[in-house]
């Protein structure tokens, strides 16, 4: 058996060392430049590298520790009304072809975490898939903030039976990373057209922008 390595920084002899998982779990969770899209701590150093892990890399038992914080974004962007009603934790599709090259859906791992941890923490919160894509999307990465939103529109609706699954729960969006939001923003637009407007969005991390004192959005694969 080789010697487990932080997944974060690469330390010896550990799978999360004591400064990795301190940087996950002491950020503070702020507002992207989406409104009401919250994330728990910018894109880079560490947190980087341990979305990767999970997503990429197979390293499934990242996603509690990455769920807590992924909770702390949920209630940052929720704010008083996060105890007031029952949640429902509605994570970013992935396509099929994505899910059976890594072998697990990593966004909605990371949602049922979530949820796992605000139930911890006394809130009434679940997770379910309500989204699915309508059709094929271009990669996008090199794309710009236009031609993703263009790429993306009317790429997503809702399933058959969102409206069972989300039972007079809030919808609350949530995935591993937000770069310039057109994905989150697409989700929002099906599920209001649906009818089932989601009030606010978490995400992990946010891509931090190249312009001092402002904290940014945030999108694990390059294209969210």
């Amino acid at each position: 058996m080789l010697p487990a390595r932080c997944a974060g920084c690469g330390a010896d002899r550990v799978q999360l060392c004591p400064s990795c998982r301190r940087a996950l779990a002491t950020a503070r969770p702020g507002p992207t430049v989406l409104p009401r899209v919250h994330a728990a701590a910018p894109y880079a150093g560490p947190v980087r590298q341990l979305l990767l892990a999970h997503k990429e890399r197979g390293a499934l038992w990242l996603a509690d520790p990455l769920g807590d914080a992924l909770a702390r974004a949920v209630c940052s962007a929720l704010g008083p009304r996060a105890g007031l009603t029952p949640l429902l934790l509605v994570p970013m599709p992935s396509a099929r072809t994505a899910v059976r090259a890594r072998g697990h859906d990593p966004t909605l791992r990371l949602a049922r975490a979530a949820a796992r941890s605000l139930r911890r923490s006394g809130l009434n919160a679940r997770a379910a898939p309500l989204l699915r894509h309508t059709r094929p999307v271009a990669d996008q990465a090199g794309l710009t903030a236009a031609e993703r939103r263009r790429n993306l529109h009317g790429a997503l609706a809702v399933l058959p039976r969102a409206h069972r699954l989300l039972d007079g729960r809030l919808p609350v969006l949530v995935d591993d990373l937000v770069t310039t939001g057109a994905s989150l923003a697409e989700a929002a637009r099906a599920l209001a057209a649906a009818g089932l407007p989601a009030s606010a969005a978490g995400t992990v991390a946010a891509v931090v922008p190249h312009r001092p004192g402002r904290f940014p959005p945030a999108g694990l694969s390059p294209g969210r």
